[in-house]
């Protein structure tokens, strides 16, 4: 284990941190609030320990999987404690459980809130716990790739162990060409939904924490009603770009590349948009009646959809009270997520469809047990690595979520509340159903059940394996 080589990257981590602290003084300054001094502090505690970290560059910089998978459970875990200073510093969150739960609610861009009362906070609080999501979205070790020099592999085992997906591939011959044009799209895109939104008169400071949001397929809103009262229209803007960010980067690497049409034949992508066009046209039939304008009931259902399956989190409606056939819609669509290489969260669609084909073939081999079948995937035949792999994930991520729901029950919330909170939290979603609803929050659970959620979005963020690797002595041995 190349500790020396962790602790280094980590230092970078918690420099690169504290230095994201300036846009929220930026903001507390220009409005006049008193915050300034608790991310002045929060910076400076960052910065200190991030400089310690890093003081000596270690003669060995290559870093194998079982690092990267350590090096990034470890830095998310020590961003979000990090992160959430300001938040106890400042006194706006004044359980430390309940700061770190907020926190790695918005790092991992889950968007589940312990907060009863929003609009009250101070602007710059508002605008860092929006900023989490953007921060976390395309993953903050994935920026560090983009100006630290690695070698022997290092870059991409970081990466594999960080990016969402079944696969990582790269889009650039070096990974670290890789990085910095997955941030170049990730910034000019949310640098699009701000002008678009500033453009249909959305309050400037509105938009950009929205489009932080929407960029990193977070949930916190800025007000207490999330995104109902803005207009239609703006509504149905976050709900187009809260779709453009759950499609895989690769997708769009592509169009970059000019290779429109190859982009455009990406079976994950034909995919992602048949689901969602299944699940708006079902959930509309079933709500239509409720609404006196059924154009209203189309933009809720539309949004909705959205939101979830982005595992964004954003409301306009409260599906809490919508008929059973489309809350069964929704918590289907929460576990299927949006697609691999995306900043969004759940299961992934990628896994979802070669796990159907692989029943297909299953079933072929019954029927025809001559015939040699092989499975494909955009275009190529799926490695058996990977379908070990994806067999793997699935059946870890249905015991995490079994241990984890037990464990939660005990609060002795309904059966659909905490299965619904376990689920919001493991698919990095945000709400979830009764206690959690849309119109509900998180603040009712105890800090034991908080801290297993704080597991979950931690696990579901970074793909279960790099946070089950902390728990086993083998990953610390030296060699």
């Amino acid at each position: 284990m190349n500790f020396k080589m962790i602790k280094y990257v980590i230092g970078w981590l918690l420099i690169i941190v504290s230095i994201l602290m300036i846009i929220p003084i930026i903001c507390a300054i220009i409005c006049g609030e008193d915050t300034i001094i608790s991310f002045l502090i929060a910076g400076i505690i960052t910065a200190s320990l991030g400089t310690l970290l890093r003081l000596k560059k270690p003669e060995n910089m290559t870093m194998y999987s079982k690092e990267g998978l350590i090096l990034v459970a470890i830095g998310w875990i020590l961003i979000s404690l990090f992160s959430s200073l300001p938040f106890i510093i400042s006194g706006a969150i004044k359980s430390p459980v309940d700061a770190i739960f907020e926190t790695v609610s918005g790092l991992t861009t889950t968007g589940s809130s312990i907060l009863t009362e929003i609009e009250s906070l101070p602007k710059s609080i508002l605008l860092w716990r929006s900023f989490t999501h953007w921060i976390g979205g395309m993953g903050i070790l994935v920026f560090v790739l983009a100006i630290v020099p690695l070698s022997g592999g290092s870059n991409m085992n970081i990466m594999k162990a960080e990016s969402p997906g079944p696969q990582v591939g790269k889009l650039r011959p070096k990974v670290q060409s890789t990085a910095k044009r997955l941030y170049i799209m990730y910034m000019a895109m949310t640098f699009t939904e701000i002008i678009v939104l500033l453009i249909m008169r959305m309050p400037i400071f509105d938009a950009i924490c929205i489009s932080f949001g929407t960029a990193g397929t977070g949930g916190f809103g800025i007000r207490n009603d999330s995104c109902a009262s803005y207009t239609s229209l703006q509504q149905v803007t976050i709900a187009v770009f809260m779709l453009l960010f759950g499609v895989n980067f690769n997708v769009y690497s592509l169009i970059w590349g000019k290779k429109i049409k190859e982009a455009i034949k990406s079976e994950e992508l034909r995919n992602y948009f048949t689901i969602i066009l299944i699940a708006v046209i079902a959930i509309f039939i079933d709500i239509m009646g409720r609404y006196k304008n059924p154009l209203f009931g189309l933009r809720d259902a539309f949004f909705t959809v959205s939101s979830i399956i982005t595992t964004t989190g954003f409301g306009t409606a409260d599906f809490d009270l919508w008929p059973e056939f489309a809350k069964a819609i929704i918590v289907t669509i929460m576990f299927v997520g949006a697609c691999a290489g995306s900043t969004g969260g759940g299961i992934k669609v990628s896994r979802i469809v070669i796990m159907l084909k692989t029943v297909v073939k299953e079933v072929h081999s019954f029927l025809y047990p001559k015939n040699i079948e092989k499975i494909r995937y955009e275009g190529k035949v799926v490695e058996h690595n990977v379908l070990r792999s994806i067999n793997v994930f699935l059946m870890t991520y249905i015991l995490v979520f079994i241990l984890s729901f037990f464990i939660v029950s005990i609060n002795d919330f309904s059966f659909e509340g905490n299965f619904s909170a376990v689920t919001a939290a493991l698919n990095n979603i945000g709400p979830g159903l009764a206690e959690v609803g849309p119109t509900k929050n998180f603040s009712e659970y105890s800090d034991v059940s908080k801290i297993v959620l704080i597991i979950d979005m931690l696990a579901g963020r970074l793909e279960l394996f790099p946070i089950i690797m902390l728990f086993l002595p083998k990953s610390w041995k030296k060699f």
